[in-house]
């Protein structure tokens, strides 16, 4: 396995990581109402966005 595979696999766990853990706190946000999940889930999902324009653009960056 290359190296570049193995970080592929990393990133798009991580991406896909975040993205559910965003949910989840937007979840724990609609059932008890805490302002603060919703600065959670919104910092989660950005970080899951983040990580997924990482993982499209990996190939060109590291040619």
């Amino acid at each position: 396995m290359r190296l570049l595979t193995a970080h592929k696999i990393l990133i798009s766990t991580a991406a896909v990581f975040f993205f559910f853990f965003g949910l989840w706190e937007l979840r724990n946000y609609f059932n008890t109402g805490e302002a603060w999940a919703v600065f959670r889930a919104a910092l989660y999902l950005l970080v899951a966005v983040g990580f997924g324009l990482y993982f499209k653009n990996l190939d060109r960056l590291y040619r």
